[in-house]
């Protein structure tokens, strides 16, 4: 009735999950777990993968995790592109966000290049110089809706106050 739950999976934080590799006695996150870059180590070079990643860490190089989700923590810092189907900043980025999904800014978050992702979240304190992209097909109707909202457009102005009366 009371009986203590064992743990068979020695050194194991709880909610992890971890594959055993065999006879070497290591055991590595499970497929489509989380990689966590610590803060003490610095990357430089590409990353690629096929699981979420928390970039506590430096990362110089291009980072390419299309079908997951990128997070640098608050005391990371990247000088590189981001790919992935989720980038949440809270740390420091010097490079190009592309978000499959969306790209979040938060508060703490500073970046330092372009978006390209259909949903953007800056949010309130985030610092942030670039340019942001919500919708990279369709810069023909945003020229377009740019013409319009200037008031320069090849039709004659038919509206009241540019009707002359006789």
């Amino acid at each position: 009735m009371f009986e203590k739950q064992k743990n068979d999976k020695p050194n194991q934080s709880p909610g992890e999950d971890f594959v055993n590799t065999g006879n070497s006695g290591f055991a590595k996150p499970a497929a489509g777990g989380t990689s966590v870059i610590g803060s003490s180590i610095t990357i430089k070079g590409d990353i690629n993968g096929e699981e979420d990643l928390v970039i506590a860490g430096r990362v110089t190089g291009n980072v390419t995790l299309s079908s997951n989700e990128v997070t640098v923590s608050s005391g990371g810092s990247v000088n590189a592109d981001i790919t992935a189907k989720v980038v949440k900043i809270e740390g420091e980025v010097k490079g190009d966000l592309s978000g499959n999904e969306k790209v979040v800014i938060s508060k703490t978050g500073k970046v330092q290049g372009n978006i390209v992702a259909p949903r953007v979240t800056l949010e309130d304190g985030a610092k942030f110089k670039g340019s942001i992209d919500m919708d990279p097909g369709a810069n023909a109707t945003i020229e377009l809706a740019a013409v319009k909202s200037s008031g320069k457009t090849d039709e004659p102005d038919k509206s009241p106050s540019a009707v002359k009366s006789g």
